[in-house]
């Protein structure tokens, strides 16, 4: 099993430098995530043995539920939030995160910036774009981008670079590409953009995190 995890973290890493070098890019700058939901410490423990130590949730309790085990074990691995956040639960996401990715209201902001004073924590932040105006998805509408960065800003947030997760079944190359013009319009340097299906594309438009699951764990529980 380690073997197999081992095998499959090194061809997702030969293909992010492949991407990278193709785009004239240092591939070093690019963090892949593993994207761990729905799977359990078993599952994820082969990769940590593997090297391997940034990783991604969806939701605080699940994470709650198998993490600080797995830490006690590997503490110098990464956890970053990457699915919706809760006002309610942002003292928990704050005390089990190194990083979030899906900040997308100011009732958000103002949670996680209390809850970092109150924990005397902080923590890297990505406002989450919901870059095709999908309705049932998640994110900050493009209209108040600009108004949500200043509050971030204001209220002393780690703020890093933006977050968004093309619509499904087209082209992700020009929603990348509207990101990233985006990021670089509000001088922030850092893009979580590209999964299982598209990340090379998005290493390609200036990715310097993508999030993969599937192809690291294969189909999800």
């Amino acid at each position: 099993m380690s073997e197999d995890a081992k095998s499959r973290l090194d061809m997702i890493e030969e293909k992010i430098i492949r991407a990278a070098k193709l785009a004239d890019r240092c591939p070093e700058e690019i963090e892949l995530i593993a994207i761990s939901k729905t799977q359990n410490a078993a599952a994820i423990l082969p990769l940590l043995d593997a090297g391997h130590r940034r990783f991604g949730e969806n939701r605080v309790q699940e994470a709650q539920s198998k993490w600080p085990e797995l830490l006690e074990a590997y503490p110098d691995a990464e956890l970053h939030l990457v699915g919706q956040l809760q006002t309610n639960k942002a003292e928990d996401a704050v005390a089990l995160f190194d990083v979030l990715h899906s900040v997308d209201r100011p009732s958000l902001v103002k949670a996680i910036c209390n809850a970092q004073k109150k924990q005397g924590k902080r923590l890297r932040c990505f406002i989450q774009v919901n870059i095709g105006d999908e309705p049932q998805k998640g994110g900050c509408a493009v209209r108040d981008l600009s108004t949500l960065i200043a509050e971030a800003r204001n209220e002393g947030l780690d703020l890093i670079g933006l977050m968004a997760v093309p619509p499904a079944n087209v082209e992700a190359a020009p929603y990348f590409a509207f990101l990233a013009k985006l990021a670089r319009d509000h001088d922030l340097t850092s893009l979580s953009m590209g999964m299982t299906g598209d990340y090379e594309t998005a290493v390609m438009m200036g990715a310097t995190q993508v999030r993969i699951g599937s192809a690291l764990f294969g189909a999800r529980a």
